[in-house]
């Protein structure tokens, strides 16, 4: 409308500044028309794309500095991103406070390396055949000095979102190394550790030079080591991926896709990618003998990975219905609560419960 104001704040931050909202319902009629505007399709060099916006209102109805306002509203924008984007939130009290805590959080997962309050726990990856221990999975937990164990799901999204993932990233595949050499040479010490790598870090230049340090750090050969990779960072920059990955194979590491079947589930990255293990998500599992569909993916999965020469892992795990289901598939491995839960290095079974 006539007056309103339009200001860019960043890379993709826009501010819209109305003098003519009277109450909530006008603010939401705004943002309905600027969805209606990004609804249709921009033409870039002769190609279509689809944008979407993510909108955080706030109704101010007193004197307030602009900081105050402009603050409000990335809050309540960031807000609607957590809920799935596309979508808007009016700016209120809960979203204040856990802007509050989230900026109170990030600020102390920058520290939280250097003062030693991260861990790694390790879950068992479990050959489905035999029973035995193939690997385990490295989870990272943070025990914050004040709040005590802060659940991943938390903090993660916090270190992607603030870049301090990195520091995160490397730590854990250094102490993972670490913790690898210190276990060789046992009689019951997990063939391979397995690592989660962010997208942040699959961009990193230096990324093959930070594994192999981390390896010849510990002595240790690369093949005790499987990467293990989203398909949404697999898929943020395919060609920057493929390099990457190719050179991390070359140099003897294992790679992993994880929680396939939830994000592009792309079968030409399964033909071009080098990788070694997919690995079906939880949520799959969750469903056996609930949800004949979940089964269907998870048996066509399993056919598929193998078609292409790759093992497959199911994740979360829990009851026995759901093992010898996967067994009757012909999943090669699989972790979850039926064995153990994410334990610390101490207290990882050094024999499995036969199933």
């Amino acid at each position: 409308m006539a007056g309103d104001t339009l200001g860019r704040l960043g890379a993709a931050d826009f501010a819209l500044v109305s003098e003519h909202i009277a109450d909530e319902t006008d603010a939401i009629s705004v943002a309905g028309r600027v969805e209606g505007v990004l609804a249709s399709p921009f033409k870039v060099e002769g190609k279509e794309l689809f944008v979407t916006a993510s909108t955080g209102i706030v109704l101010v109805d007193a004197q307030r500095q602009a900081e105050e306002v402009l603050r409000d509203a990335s809050a309540a924008m960031h807000q609607a991103k957590d809920s799935g984007g596309a979508r808007y939130e009016i700016f209120n009290w809960t979203i204040r406070e856990r802007a509050v805590t989230r900026v109170e959080l990030a600020s102390a997962l920058r520290r939280a390396v250097e003062r030693g309050e991260l861990r790694l726990y390790y879950q068992p990856e479990v050959d489905v055949t035999t029973g035995t221990c193939a690997g385990v999975e490295a989870l990272m937990r943070w025990w914050h000095p004040a709040r005590g164990l802060v659940p991943p799901a938390e903090f993660i999204p916090v270190a992607e979102e603030t870049g301090s993932i990195l520091a995160l990233g490397h730590w854990a595949l250094q102490e993972a190394c670490r913790q690898a050499a210190e276990w060789r040479g046992q009689a019951a010490a997990p063939p391979q550790i397995s690592v989660n790598l962010s997208a942040h870090q699959l961009a990193l230049p230096d990324l093959v030079s930070q594994v192999t340090e981390a390896l010849d750090q510990a002595h240790l050969d690369a093949g005790s080591i499987c990467l293990e990779l989203t398909e949404t960072a697999l898929m943020q920059d395919v060609d920057g991926a493929m390099a990457t990955l190719a050179a991390l194979h070359d140099l003897g590491v294992q790679l992993s896709i994880d929680d396939f079947g939830t994000g592009y589930s792309s079968l030409l990255y399964l033909r071009r990618y080098p990788v070694d293990y997919l690995k079906i998500d939880r949520t799959f599992v969750a469903g056996f003998g609930a949800d004949t569909h979940d089964e269907a993916i998870a048996s066509a999965i399993i056919g598929l990975a193998h078609s292409f020469g790759l093992k497959v892992v199911a994740e979360g795990v829990e009851t026995e219905q759901q093992l010898d289901l996967l067994r009757s598939m012909g999943c090669d491995l699989a972790q979850g609560y039926l064995w153990s839960r994410p334990v610390p290095s101490n207290e990882l079974p050094s024999t499995l419960p036969a199933r």
